[in-house]
């Protein structure tokens, strides 16, 4: 044990925690690739969503007319006046989308036709489709601007004399059921969560870090503040800890001074990280500026490029999106590209509502692959959530937010949004007791 080890271990006496990585899912490992297109995880994401939400039609509408079996039809079973429920996926038909074959169009526009941070536009429509055919969507239930292009829901209505299916009433599936948190004793714990540091950017402050490193190792303030420190069990790092600078990575090869400067980010992120693992647990998350694969799920980043910090058992590699359990408490979160490719194609107040919609739609990235660069799988969608989380977060926003979202068979959802330490110089710290 080296010297500032033992001065640390003198100032505080941490509080544990039992951690659990429950990332299997997001593992690409029996995957193989073989040229498959996206059609194939469309079709795992309909199978299971539809299987769920045919369970629930029966009391989503008891009142409609006629047998189970004659009420749910599918899009080519559709009869002109006949009222019925359709499973499908829905697909929004955006004007202002950007198209790769617009790059090569030969009229080309001077002016930029979109904003770059929204696509929306007051002809948007949706579309359902399932195996069998799609159908335009009409009336004001089902409103463009809030649903994309890949969630799966069931809708209420009829077809019209256009061939249009108008919407009456439109039913998603709602929170997953969700575990009771098995607290073993209600002794105040702490996880404190950061995004967005950024290391080697022209933004980031590295005495700004240093100072948080020292706060979460009991390194500053009086007995008070090294006593909160005590009860921190857990840190994580929700993507984008580094910045590589991208003029650097031209495809040519790089002299030695590049070289250099191409690493000193991330040697300079390691030797922060290993202070904070040498007294408290660690996960690190990809993100979307890390040196990582660029599709979800991102796989962890590689432990060589950590020699300090992966030399103790509590520093933790992890996938994108992260799900762990910590004292029988469930996390669930991303470095933030999901909602930010939500920001795109769809309107909401906050962040935290577009959160909540994914919860609710049971899908972490429902605009991927559309528009959110994702794996092909074959047989599975790994992003549909089965358990609802008791804590559910997103890094690299804007600013912090957090909300408490009431499922309607009693589940609990604590919604964080993490904004971008490198910009706000904010983490965010979870009390235990506030999930009780």
């Amino acid at each position: 044990m080296t010297g500032m080890e033992i001065d640390r271990e003198k100032n505080i006496q941490r509080k544990h925690s039992t951690y659990q990585s429950l990332d299997e899912t997001f593992n690409i490992q029996k995957e193989t690739y073989r040229g498959q297109q996206y059609s194939q995880i469309y079709f795992a994401r309909l199978h299971l969503m539809r299987t769920l939400l045919y369970s629930l039609v029966t009391d989503w509408k008891p009142h409609v007319p006629g047998k189970r079996e004659s009420v749910v039809c599918t899009v080519l079973g559709l009869e002109e006046g006949k009222e019925c429920i359709i499973v499908g996926t829905l697909y929004k038909h955006m004007k202002l989308k950007p198209c790769v074959l617009d790059e090569y169009s030969k009229e080309r526009s001077a002016v930029p036709l979109v904003k770059p941070h929204n696509f929306m536009h007051p002809d948007d429509h949706l579309v359902l489709e399932d195996e069998s055919g799609r159908v335009k969507l009409g009336g004001t239930v089902l409103s463009p601007s809030k649903y994309v292009t890949g969630g799966v829901v069931a809708l209420h209505g009829k077809e019209t004399t256009a061939g249009d299916f108008l919407v009456l009433d439109v039913f998603e599936a709602g929170l997953a059921p969700q575990i009771e948190p098995q607290l073993n004793s209600r002794e105040d714990k702490y996880v404190v969560f950061v995004s967005g540091v950024s290391v080697g950017s022209s933004t980031s402050n590295p005495l700004q870090f240093q100072l948080l490193v020292d706060h979460i190792t009991g390194h500053l303030g009086d007995d008070q503040e090294q006593g909160i420190a005590a009860e921190i069990v857990h840190v994580l790092f929700a993507g984008n800890s580094v910045e590589i600078p991208s003029g650097l990575l031209n495809g040519q090869n790089l002299a030695s001074k590049d070289q250099s400067r191409l690493s000193e980010p991330v040697q300079e992120l390691d030797i922060l990280l290993t202070q904070i693992a040498a007294g408290v647990s660690v996960d690190i998350m990809p993100g979307s500026n890390d040196p990582a694969n660029f599709a979800l799920p991102q796989q962890p980043l590689n432990r060589c490029l950590f020699p300090g910090s992966r030399a103790y058992n509590t520093f933790n590699l992890c996938t994108n999106p992260h799900c762990f359990e910590l004292d029988g408490v469930r996390f669930l979160g991303t470095s933030g590209q999901n909602i930010d490719d939500l920001k795109k194609y769809s309107e909401a107040r906050d962040e935290l509502e577009f959160m909540e919609r994914t919860l609710k739609w049971r899908h972490l990235a429902p605009t991927a692959p559309n528009t959110l660069g994702c794996y092909p799988f074959t047989d599975k969608d790994p992003f549909l959530i089965e358990s609802c989380p008791h804590v559910y977060f997103v890094g690299n926003q804007d600013k912090y937010g957090t909300r408490i979202l009431n499922g309607s068979e009693g589940q609990l959802v604590k919604l964080i949004s993490i904004p971008k330490f490198c910009d706000t110089g904010i983490a965010v710290v979870v009390s235990f007791c506030m999930l009780l």
